[in-house]
């Protein structure tokens, strides 16, 4: 197709601005990288929670799995769920993406039941029609750390969207319902991956326990926490001031930062008194506060990266904003 000088002239003027129109050149991810940043979220997500459920179960040692999810319509989750369950609508992020979670009524009593050091075992004989009061607290308390759990697992895969929205990241039970279709998590007809949270004690009395939940994401939140769903172009205005630090001509300044495990009292009388040998019983918090001189710039949980001790930075603190 041949163009008049004047049209050539007209379509090389509006090529730039095509060029630099976002909506207009991003791509979303290929199949092979969704499914791959599919595979690392539901896996940092079980091992998080195998963890951080553990602490509400008496201690239990738990291995918690994320199943592929399932495609359906919103309608269909609803079905699943059933008339009745112990249902939590969970904000997660600085977007406020809201997520289904789903306890049944016996998995929930089986929950409470081993937090207070009985068996837990599922028994779906013992049906009823309204949850205990105990139980329906333990199910609040499981999906406060739920929502943690993925808010936290997508803000280490980089969802942000900057250092403000990192400090700003919330994550908590907005609302719980008996029915899953009162709290309008999503339309009916709308797409919705359903992953199952398969929570299994193998060393339990008696025999192995595993208690199941469902997880109900629509598809257009799950892909916004979604390793890499939310990069920031790599020449775009909305770089972070952290990422502006990092370029400057203090960035290879070096800054000594402490990790405090432990904070105690001790008597000047026992001090005096301490010996080599001596025992000194400190209590590990969750999270551990990360300071630069006397200021606190943020906190995190103690764990292990490739055989060595390791902080991972679970939240900043309110003094680090702005700095």
């Amino acid at each position: 197709m041949n163009l008049s000088p004047d049209m050539a002239e007209a379509f090389a003027n509006a090529r730039p601005q095509a060029q630099h129109c976002s909506e207009l050149i991003k791509t979303g991810p290929r199949p092979e990288e969704q499914a791959e940043s599919l595979a690392v979220w539901r896996r940092d997500i079980g091992r998080e929670l195998s963890q951080d459920l553990s602490e509400l179960l008496s201690g239990a040692r738990l291995s918690v799995t994320v199943s592929e999810p399932e495609s359906m319509a919103g309608s269909d989750v609803f079905s699943r769920i059933g008339a009745v369950a112990a249902n939590c609508l969970l904000r997660c992020g600085k977007d406020d993406h809201t997520l289904l979670l789903s306890f049944d009524f016996p998995t929930a009593i089986a929950l409470t039941d081993r937090s207070f050091g009985g068996d837990g075992k599922t028994c779906e004989s013992d049906a009823v029609e309204q949850l205990p009061r105990s139980a329906a607290m333990l199910t609040d308390s499981a999906a406060k750390i739920i929502a943690q759990v993925i808010a936290r697992v997508s803000l280490m895969a980089g969802q942000s969207g900057g250092d403000g929205a990192v400090r700003s990241l919330r994550a908590d039970v907005i609302v719980r319902s008996e029915s899953s279709r009162r709290l309008k998590p999503f339309e009916p007809e709308t797409p919705c991956s359903v992953f199952t949270l398969d929570c299994t004690e193998e060393k339990a009395l008696g025999g192995p326990l595993s208690w199941k939940a469902i997880l109900a994401v629509p598809d257009e939140r799950l892909e916004k926490l979604l390793p890499g769903a939310a990069a920031s172009p790599p020449n775009g205005s909305e770089k972070g001031a952290r990422s502006n630090a990092a370029e400057g001509a203090f960035a290879a300044i070096p800054l000594r930062f402490e990790a405090v495990l432990a904070e105690f009292d001790m008597s000047l009388l026992k001090l005096d008194n301490l010996s080599p040998g001596d025992q000194i019983p400190i209590a590990m918090p969750r999270e551990v506060p990360l300071r630069m001189g006397d200021n606190i710039w943020a906190h995190g949980s103690v764990g292990t990266l490739n055989d060595r001790m390791a902080i991972r930075v679970t939240r900043f603190a309110d003094t680090a904003v702005g700095a």
